[in-house]
């Protein structure tokens, strides 16, 4: 996997200060994409071990409230296998801070209903992650006056909670 970009501190892409990892690789291709050089796989570095303790050294202080995983696109098959392991990382390091995902894959259909029933890898990445934002993004529906989103069809989804009740449970604010 390749990676566009490592953010040290992030304000955008979730609540409170954040590492973000904008990985490269996507096959949405939405127009109006705020990221498009990240479509290509190849574009940015290789993601390597170094990358995964350079950001386990970033979220160390107590300040950042966690991790965001954007891109690109982080659930592109290619891109969990790169990925897998630094959740894992994160998880065991520092099991209080919170993972955020964005993807243009729909939770219910997409991810639960395709690619965790297809693949260990898939599964195992849903159980690291706290806040998934889904739903590609819709340059009709751009909208500036939502946090956390571009488009409003976009939602922000509490995956632990729906993977508790098996039902989409949508995110209820600050309380990650």
């Amino acid at each position: 996997m390749n990676y566009a970009d490592i953010k040290q501190y992030d304000v955008a892409n979730g609540v409170g200060v954040r590492v973000s990892l904008f990985v490269s690789g996507c096959t949405h291709a939405c127009e109006g994409c705020f990221n498009k050089e990240a479509w290509d796989f190849n574009y940015g570095k290789p993601f390597t071990e170094k990358e995964i303790d350079d950001i386990i050294e970033y979220m160390k202080p107590s300040y950042v409230a966690g991790l965001s995983l954007l891109g690109g696109e982080p659930m592109e098959p290619s891109n969990q296998e790169g990925i897998l392991p630094l959740l894992r990382r994160v998880h065991e390091t520092y099991p209080e801070k919170n993972v955020w995902m964005y993807s243009g894959y729909l939770f219910d259909e997409d991810i639960l209903g395709r690619m965790c029933k297809e693949s260990e890898i898939s599964k195992e990445i849903m159980s690291y992650i706290d806040i998934l934002v889904d739903g590609e993004f819709i340059l009709a529906r751009k909208n500036l006056k939502i946090n956390f989103r571009g488009s409003d069809n976009q939602r922000i989804i509490d995956v632990k909670k729906s993977l508790e009740t098996g039902e989409v449970v949508h995110w209820e604010g600050e309380k990650v």
